[in-house]
Protein backbone atom coordinates (compact mmCIF):
# COMPACT_ATOMS: atom_id res chain seq x y z
CA UNK A 1 0.00 0.00 0.00
CA UNK A 2 1.25 3.72 -0.76
CA UNK A 3 0.44 6.11 1.42
CA UNK A 4 -1.58 8.83 0.36
CA UNK A 5 -0.04 12.17 -0.47
CA UNK A 6 -1.96 14.21 2.13
CA UNK A 7 -0.87 11.91 4.86
CA UNK A 8 2.48 12.36 4.50
CA UNK A 9 2.86 15.89 3.08
CA UNK A 10 3.81 17.76 6.20
CA UNK A 11 6.55 15.20 6.68
CA UNK A 12 8.49 15.74 4.11
CA UNK A 13 11.12 18.41 5.83
CA UNK A 14 11.63 15.73 8.54
CA UNK A 15 12.47 12.96 6.13
CA UNK A 16 15.08 14.94 4.35
CA UNK A 17 16.74 16.17 7.59
CA UNK A 18 16.43 12.56 9.33
CA UNK A 19 18.43 10.77 6.08
CA UNK A 20 20.95 13.80 6.08
CA UNK A 21 21.49 13.28 9.91
CA UNK A 22 21.75 9.25 9.20
CA UNK A 23 23.89 9.98 6.05
CA UNK A 24 26.05 13.19 5.96
CA UNK A 25 25.70 13.95 2.28
CA UNK A 26 23.51 13.12 -0.27
CA UNK A 27 21.95 13.70 -3.54
CA UNK A 28 18.67 13.99 -4.55
CA UNK A 29 17.86 11.13 -6.49
CA UNK A 30 19.37 8.93 -3.97
CA UNK A 31 17.06 10.47 -1.40
CA UNK A 32 14.35 9.23 -3.37
CA UNK A 33 15.41 5.79 -3.66
CA UNK A 34 16.65 5.49 0.02
CA UNK A 35 12.82 6.27 0.81
CA UNK A 36 11.42 4.15 -1.16
CA UNK A 37 13.89 1.29 0.38
CA UNK A 38 13.45 2.16 3.60
CA UNK A 39 9.37 2.43 3.36
CA UNK A 40 9.58 -0.44 1.14
CA UNK A 41 7.82 1.91 -1.43
CA UNK A 42 5.49 2.83 1.10
CA UNK A 43 6.27 6.58 0.42
CA UNK A 44 7.67 7.76 -2.59
CA UNK A 45 9.27 10.83 -2.58
CA UNK A 46 9.16 12.38 -6.17
CA UNK A 47 11.48 15.17 -7.63
CA UNK A 48 8.56 17.82 -7.61
CA UNK A 49 8.45 17.28 -3.66
CA UNK A 50 11.93 16.90 -3.06
CA UNK A 51 13.71 19.65 -4.67
CA UNK A 52 11.21 22.53 -3.37
CA UNK A 53 11.46 20.62 0.31
CA UNK A 54 15.43 21.09 -0.32
CA UNK A 55 15.21 24.22 -1.37
CA UNK A 56 13.34 25.77 1.89
CA UNK A 57 15.63 23.90 4.38
CA UNK A 58 18.67 25.59 2.15
CA UNK A 59 17.08 29.01 2.58
CA UNK A 60 16.32 28.27 6.47
CA UNK A 61 20.11 27.77 7.17
CA UNK A 62 19.32 24.13 7.97
CA UNK A 63 20.75 22.73 4.31
CA UNK A 64 24.49 23.36 2.73
CA UNK A 65 25.00 22.25 -0.99
CA UNK A 66 28.16 21.08 -2.64
CA UNK A 67 28.63 20.38 -6.14
CA UNK A 68 31.08 17.72 -7.68
CA UNK A 69 31.69 16.68 -10.99
CA UNK A 70 31.62 13.51 -12.08
CA UNK A 71 33.12 13.26 -15.65
CA UNK A 72 30.91 15.53 -17.24
CA UNK A 73 28.25 15.21 -15.14
CA UNK A 74 26.96 17.30 -12.33
CA UNK A 75 25.89 16.41 -8.56
CA UNK A 76 24.92 18.35 -6.06
CA UNK A 77 24.95 16.75 -2.45
CA UNK A 78 23.06 18.42 0.61
CA UNK A 79 24.14 18.10 3.62
CA UNK A 80 23.11 19.00 7.26
CA UNK A 81 24.44 22.70 8.51
CA UNK A 82 25.45 22.81 12.77
CA UNK A 83 21.64 24.22 13.02
CA UNK A 84 20.48 21.39 10.51
CA UNK A 85 21.31 18.71 12.58
CA UNK A 86 19.67 20.78 16.05
CA UNK A 87 16.79 21.07 14.00
CA UNK A 88 16.93 17.26 13.09
CA UNK A 89 17.11 16.04 16.09
CA UNK A 90 13.74 18.59 17.56
CA UNK A 91 11.90 17.73 14.10
CA UNK A 92 12.07 13.62 15.13
CA UNK A 93 10.89 14.23 18.30
CA UNK A 94 8.16 16.50 17.44
CA UNK A 95 6.99 13.82 14.90
CA UNK A 96 7.60 10.96 17.70
CA UNK A 97 5.22 12.59 19.81
CA UNK A 98 2.67 13.24 17.41
CA UNK A 99 2.48 10.29 16.68
CA UNK A 100 1.83 9.08 19.78
CA UNK A 101 -0.49 11.23 20.51
CA UNK A 102 -2.71 9.92 17.41
CA UNK A 103 -2.06 6.55 18.85
CA UNK A 104 -4.41 7.78 21.91
CA UNK A 105 -6.63 10.07 19.93
CA UNK A 106 -7.28 7.04 17.77
CA UNK A 107 -6.88 4.14 20.31
CA UNK A 108 -4.59 2.48 18.54
CA UNK A 109 -1.76 -0.02 19.15
CA UNK A 110 1.27 0.71 16.30
CA UNK A 111 1.49 -3.43 17.46
CA UNK A 112 -1.32 -4.49 16.52
CA UNK A 113 -1.57 -3.04 13.06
Amino acid sequence: MIFPPELIKGTFKTIVLKLLADNKKMYGYEMTQRVRELTSNRIQMTEGTLYPTLHALESEGLVTTETEYIGKRVRKYYSLSPSGKAKSKEKVKEFAEFVSTMQLLLDTNLKAI
